[in-house]
């Protein structure tokens, strides 16, 4: 895909703020703080931005299907529709502190809900204030509309569907966490035997900006699917944007992740060196 078929630069954004259809969202999120994004977002945002949260609307409350489950396509699509006024007309750009993992994780699931008008700040907020755009207090509020739930663009994968050798599975966690020398949020630590590890942060430039026909995909058999996971489904989404960016056939995410998987005994745990990049 084309990289402004995904994604949408400030100096755009910034041109298109008054377009009646545009809705802008705030996805700012801390793992080790669930409450620092809205407070970040009380603080300043962009101009016309609503705020959405990871825990309550972009995910069903944690349990054994992992720490941030998929909730359902309909509740989602009304989510859209009647908490943020977002048709199927509109143009959404979400946005993040620059990390592109929460964000991305809405353009995920835009996508699952059949919307094909979704972009991803380039650079989010870092990128948006270092190139002197302004930010606003002003609160915004969008009248509820029917938001009409479409034919999936993207796909995700259960827990049982991702033992499958023909399979090639890309771990977004950090090469300790994927190594089991470190988890510091989930009780076990270790990797989905047979993964490769990518993290999801190497998909950036220094200035936060997505990598643009990016190479580090380049060992992964493009002949074979590709299946997403991290930790709960969130920076996951970060590296299907870059496989897409890098010209791969749409990659499946396997959403559960690393907190669904080792909520059974009866599924293997791997460790040791990380195989990727």
């Amino acid at each position: 895909m084309h990289p402004t078929e995904l994604l949408i630069t400030s100096q755009e954004l910034s041109q298109r703020l008054d377009e009646p259809s545009l809705r802008v969202f705030d996805c700012r999120w801390s793992l080790t703080d669930v409450t620092l994004g809205l407070r970040q977002y009380q603080e300043g945002r962009i101009p016309h931005s609503q705020y959405i949260p990871l825990e309550h609307h972009l995910s069903d409350p944690a349990g054994f299907r992992g720490r941030h489950p998929l909730p359902s396509r309909s509740r989602f699509a009304e989510i859209l529709g009647e908490s943020y006024g977002v048709s199927n007309e509109s143009l959404i750009v979400a946005y993040d502190d620059g990390s592109g993992m929460t964000a991305c994780r809405l353009w995920w699931m835009a996508r699952w809900v059949g919307h094909k008008n979704v972009r991803v700040l380039d650079g989010g907020l870092y990128q948006w204030t270092k190139q002197g755009f302004p930010l606003t207090t002003d609160s915004v509020q969008y009248e509820s509309v029917d938001f009409q739930l479409g034919e999936s663009l993207t796909r995700s994968r259960s827990v049982d569907e991702v033992i499958d050798s023909s399979t090639t599975l890309l771990d977004a966690r950090s090469s300790e966490r994927f190594e089991g020398q470190v988890e510091p949020i989930d009780h076990t630590a270790g990797h989905i035997p047979g993964a490769l590890c990518f993290p999801y942060d190497a998909n950036l430039t220094s200035e936060k900006t997505f990598v643009r026909n990016p190479t580090r995909f380049d060992s992964i058999d493009r002949a074979k699917p590709v299946a997403c996971y991290c930790g709960s489904g969130v920076s996951a989404t970060n590296n299907i944007l870059a496989l897409l960016l890098a010209g791969f056939d749409e990659p499946v995410l396997y959403a559960g992740s690393w907190s669904e998987w080792i909520e059974s005994d009866a599924r293997e745990i791997a460790t040791g060196p990380a195989r990727g990049t």
